[in-house]
């Protein structure tokens, strides 16, 4: 049994189509507390039904911070996260913090070098070199921590080294104290077996279809800019496509649907070497509400 105390902060993290979002919804509704968005991507405006982010009803629920608050043609990193997440680490609110982004929470719970800017002009160029290009570059003790698979993460190390002339390895080396140590939060890790989240992950995407996800990225059609931070959401490349006639509706379907499952699958690989430490729930064979004591 996992004690929950009613002014304790609450950090929930698990991969996509995990239910972190009704989980915390539970614990708001039972002993009250503000959801505040730890997931890289939902932080933008444009892409809502796409990213899952909190729709009316959930909203209307329980009060919900740092989603959709950034203009979708914005950039936005995990430093100018913590900026935003600090004030809700001593409001009158005790903070229920969710997402699937990692670095979120590492920078959250064990601090963030202060690294300076990339100018622009570094970053156009970046973009314009391949995943194999920018690995190329970097040094084996970086790409030993980050997720090579991930063009952003990867793009971001290689832009910290050729700005700084430093590796982002030995930025982090220097990291100042965390915020919100684990050690003051409980700390909750979501867990599923492989076939049920991608069961989940399959209905939820069939259900963003009948909500209006093309009506959505028809929306978005105007503006579309593969380069933006937020066009690196799941799905909304591929319905680009489609409204351009590149890809089928049922291609456009196997293809989010296939990468979803591939990024749920990193996340896991990814909370299972960092989040060792913290409460493990196997949400796929367990009562909830008989393993967190939500008590008052």
């Amino acid at each position: 049994m996992i004690t929950i105390p009613p002014h304790k902060p609450v950090l929930i993290a698990g991969p996509t189509a995990s239910g972190k979002s009704a989980l915390a919804l539970h614990i708001a509704r039972t002993q009250g507390g503000v959801i505040v968005n730890a997931d890289a991507l939902q932080v933008f405006a444009g892409w809502r039904i796409i990213t899952a982010r909190p729709d009316d009803a959930d909203l209307a629920a329980a009060e919900h911070a740092l989603y959709g608050h950034i203009p979708f043609d914005a950039d936005y990193s995990v430093g100018h996260w913590l900026r935003d997440v600090t004030p809700y680490l001593h409001g009158d609110q005790r903070p229920i913090i969710i997402g699937g982004t990692g670095l979120n929470f590492a920078a959250l719970t064990q601090g963030l070098a202060d690294i300076p800017a990339t100018p622009n002009t570094l970053r156009s160029l970046g973009n314009t070199l391949s995943l194999q290009d920018l690995l190329s570059q970097l040094d084996a003790k970086t790409t030993a921590r980050i997720d090579i698979q991930n063009r952003m993460r990867v793009q971001r190390a290689w832009e910290v080294l050729k700005s700084t002339g430093r590796p982002l390895a030995d930025w982090q080396d220097a990291t100042p104290p965390p915020l919100l140590p684990c050690d003051q939060a409980i700390c909750l890790n979501l867990n599923a077996t492989p076939d049920w989240l991608n069961d989940r992950i399959t209905r939820r995407f069939d259900q963003m279809l009948d909500i209006g996800a093309l009506d959505e990225a028809r929306a978005m059609l105007p503006s579309w800019d593969p380069a933006h931070a937020s066009s690196k959401a799941i799905g909304a490349p591929e319905l680009i496509a489609h409204l351009r006639g590149e890809l089928t509706l049922a291609q456009t379907r196997d293809a989010v649907i296939t990468g979803s499952r591939q990024y749920a699958k990193r996340q896991r690989t990814w909370f299972r070497s960092r989040h060792k430490h913290w409460h493990q729930l196997q949400i796929d064979k367990i009562d909830i509400s008989a393993t967190l004591d939500l008590s008052t």
